[in-house]
C-alpha cells in the first residue's frame, strides 16, 4: 500500500534498524514505547487486519508468530514474561492499518487491559 507507514519501512523508504528480519517479517522498536521493551512484529505482506487475511494464506500467521517467538528468546522475554497485542480498528488504538503484533515486556501489566 502506497501510504502505509509499515509498507514504506518494509520497502526501505523509511530507514529503521530492525531487531529481527527475515523474508516474511520485520521486527522493529516502537517509536512510542509503552513498556521498557516494546517491539512491533510486522509481516511483509500487507493486510490491514487479521480479518483481511484469506483462509489459504496461513503462512502469514505462522511466519509472524514464529518471528515473535524468536525475538522473545533473543531478548530473554520468554523468561521475563511478555504480552502480545494485536489491535484491529481505530476504536482499539490501531493507528497503522497493517497487521502487526506489539511485544511488550519489562513492567507489570494489569488485567483487563485498556
Amino acid at each position: 500500500m502506497e501510504n502505509c507507514l509499515f509498507c514504506r519501512i518494509i520497502n526501505k523508504e523509511i530507514p529503521v534498524q530492525p531487531v529481527f528480519e527475515n523474508e516474511s517479517v520485520i521486527v522493529i522498536r516502537d517509536i512510542n514505547p509503552q513498556a521498557p521493551t516494546h517491539l512491533l512484529a510486522i509481516p511483509k505482506k500487507h493486510y490491514a487486519g487479521i480479518h483481511d487475511v484469506p483462509a489459504d494464506d496461513k503462512e502469514v500467521f505462522s511466519s509472524l508468530f514464529g518471528a515473535v517467538g524468536e525475538v522473545a528468546k533473543k531478548f530473554g522475554l520468554d523468561l521475563a514474561g511478555y504480552r502480545q497485542v494485536i489491535n484491529s480498528g481505530e476504536s482499539t488504538g490501531q493507528t497503522v492499518h497493517h497487521i502487526h503484533v506489539h511485544i511488550l515486556s519489562g513492567r507489570d501489566f494489569t488485567w483487563p487491559p485498556g
